[in-house]
């Protein structure tokens, strides 16, 4: 019996513990693995050593010059600005009575849920290239363009929309963290900080919002890392095309779906997703820095 409360929790933890073995560590060093060979999808892999490393950092020119500075770009406008908009938007629903607050929750976490079906009738709808878009037809009416722009095929506009859709999309499970951290902290630490000399809302948000909630702002930060690197569907679906017109919206995922499920060269795929899986955790690190405990 002794031994049994000894090993009580790794009973309890085991089913987690399958399925993190499962579906997340072993298809980690199966990448990793496969990295490190040409495999094909149909011969057994073959060992190349760091040749596809080599490969991805110095002979793929649409990696270096397309997917890495389109991720780039987008991951610092869409990752920051998401979160802050998540937490801003959070304070902000908090300040409201139950009723109120959960109906507006609601509206501002519908977006993520349905994301996918939004941008293939809503943003498609907006943003079609001909007279009949909702865009076009009004700059249209008001004069501001003389003939339709294509917007979602051209490489001048599309990231630019893909950021605007994923803003737009961006309050998910970090901004119900946020919001149900705002409104658990005690109540008592505001009237103890007016007390001691804070004079307005936005030194409470920084000296006692932000300190008692440090656990929420690490998970959201961590989501938003996460979400944003990993973000692969908006571009093809808005475009229709993968690659994207131009390589213009290719982003990391977008490239290893271009490699590992359109061209079969499934080793080369899982060097890129190891590159995109070291970046989420140096990104994962700096936030465990800024939100986690001492």
């Amino acid at each position: 019996m002794k031994k049994i409360k000894k090993y009580m929790h790794w009973i309890l933890l085991s089913p987690y513990l399958t399925l993190f073995i499962i579906f997340i560590l072993l298809p980690i060093i199966v990448a990793i693995y496969l990295s490190f060979t040409y495999f094909n999808a149909i011969q057994p892999p073959r060992w190349v050593g760091l040749q596809n490393y080599i490969d991805l950092f110095t002979r793929d020119e649409i990696f270096m010059q397309k997917v890495l500075p389109n991720t780039i770009k987008f991951s610092l406008i869409v990752g920051p600005g998401g979160y802050i908009l998540s937490f801003v938007l959070a304070w902000l629903v908090a300040q409201l009575t139950k009723i109120p607050r959960t109906i507006f929750a609601l509206i501002l976490y519908s977006p993520s849920l349905t994301a996918g079906v939004t941008m293939a009738v809503v943003w498609r709808v907006l943003f079609n290239g001909d007279q009949q878009g909702y865009l076009n037809a009004l700059l249209l009416r008001l004069g501001f363009i003389d003939k339709p722009i294509q917007w979602l095929q051209s490489p001048e506009y599309l990231l630019t929309i893909m950021i605007i859709v994923s803003l737009w999309s961006s309050m998910g499970v970090g901004f119900l963290a946020m919001l149900a951290g705002i409104l658990n902290v005690d109540e008592t630490l505001y009237e103890a900080a007016y007390i001691d000399g804070i004079k307005n809302r936005l030194q409470e948000v920084i000296y006692i919002t932000i300190p008692a909630m440090k656990p929420q702002m690490l998970f959201g930060a961590v989501m938003s890392i996460v979400q944003t690197f990993t973000t692969a569907g908006i571009g093809v679906a808005l475009s229709g095309t993968n690659p994207t017109p131009q390589y213009a919206g290719q982003l990391i995922v977008n490239h290893i779906e271009d490699y590992g499920f359109l061209r079969y060269e499934m080793g080369y795929a899982a060097a890129v997703s190891v590159v995109l899986l070291i970046i989420i955790y140096l990104f994962s690190r700096i936030a465990w820095k800024l939100f986690g405990e001492s």
